[in-house]
């Protein structure tokens, strides 16, 4: 295919997990990655956008455009306008709201960057989003969850044995990303030890290449499409941003709550305000916690099934205990009636 098309195999693959994502494709086999159309292929093509070069036309000087990644299902507006983009599919079905980067839709953002070579690191408190930005902006991605305990054998391989008793070298993430030409996102980055880290730096500069001493010293190179974004939580125990790992991130890009969005998600509005004022508390110091999106979500799933009551109950009890007291004060002063963390409590006949 990439050769017909005249793309690389990565930009090709991109596209194909697009189409699988969107449910217009279906794939096959994991290792090598081959797919099957399905009876709503035929009209994904109808509706693609092809430009086809004119030979006659005179060449002009000038750098050549970039590769394009693939577009999630959906439309996508421009921010500049004021409107929102379009919600955009992640692997597991949930919508992933875009948000504004460079006025440009956060995953457009990403996806140039990508094109351009240039790795990115999210930071932001936890439950802000960067992980679900991440899988929507990029449909072939393989994550890496960092840990302490996190070793090269989790990112490169390492033998297993097999059912006959044998041992086989199994290739990790990181070379499936390479040899695939596929996006790995290195999830909690921070937390993985810097030498575990450092097998991943020849990958990232100009050699793009790794050594794979477990496995007769092999070579492996990466294809066309490979790319490095990772994801860091300032603030959480253990994570660490190193210069090391800093460096071999040119774009760092900090990710917050956007309640805007938490409003037009139809999520509580009381909710949202008592956020907003936690957060502004938060920011001059006087808290050191402050719900985020993923908190006022789950807020309002727990309205649907419990209350608004048990709701605002459950947003109290989820702060630390050294913020709890002045939650619960926010908390009462908006609604109105005084409110404790969840509880048991008897059943009155």
């Amino acid at each position: 295919m990439a050769k017909r098309l005249g793309h690389s195999g990565g930009a090709v693959g991109n596209a194909c997990e697009t189409l699988v994502a969107r449910g217009e494709a279906e794939r096959v086999t994991q290792s090598p990655r081959t797919y099957r159309a399905t009876a709503t292929t035929a009209a994904a093509a109808q509706c693609a956008v092809v430009t086809v070069p004119n030979p006659s036309a005179p060449s002009t000087p000038g750098p050549p455009a970039p590769r394009r990644s693939p577009k999630p299902a959906g439309p996508t507006t421009s921010t500049s306008s004021g409107a929102r983009p379009a919600p955009v599919t992640r692997p597991n079905g949930q919508q992933y709201h875009p948000r504004a980067l460079a006025e440009l839709p956060d995953t457009e953002a990403l996806r140039r960057l990508r094109e351009a070579g240039v790795p990115v690191l999210l930071y932001g408190p936890p439950g802000t989003g960067k992980t679900s930005l991440i899988e929507a902006a990029f449909p072939d991605l393989i994550t890496v969850a960092g840990d302490g305990d996190t070793e090269v054998g989790d990112l490169i391989g390492e033998y297993t044995q097999r059912a006959d008793g044998g041992y086989e070298f199994v290739y990790g993430p990181l070379v499936e990303a390479m040899q695939q030409g596929r996006a790995l996102l290195l999830d909690d980055a921070t937390l993985i030890s810097p030498k575990v880290l450092a097998a991943l730096y020849p990958a990232m500069d100009g050699r793009r290449q790794i050594q794979v001493k477990a496995h007769k010293g092999e070579t492996i190179t990466a294809a066309d499409g490979f790319y490095v974004i990772a994801g860091h939580n300032p603030g959480v125990h253990g994570a660490v941003l190193t210069e090391a790992l800093s460096s071999r991130f040119s774009v760092q890009i900090q990710v917050g709550s956007d309640y805007d969005l938490a409003a037009s998600l139809k999520i509580n509005r009381t909710a949202v305000r008592v956020a907003r004022q936690i957060a502004r508390r938060q920011e001059v110091g006087e808290l050191g916690w402050a719900p985020q999106l993923r908190e006022l979500i789950a807020f309002q799933k727990i309205a649907d099934v419990l209350g608004t009551t048990a709701a605002f109950a459950n947003l109290v009890g989820i702060a630390p205990l050294e913020d709890r007291d002045t939650v619960a004060e926010l908390v009462s002063k908006n609604t109105g009636n005084p409110v404790n963390a969840l509880a048991l409590s008897l059943i009155h006949s």
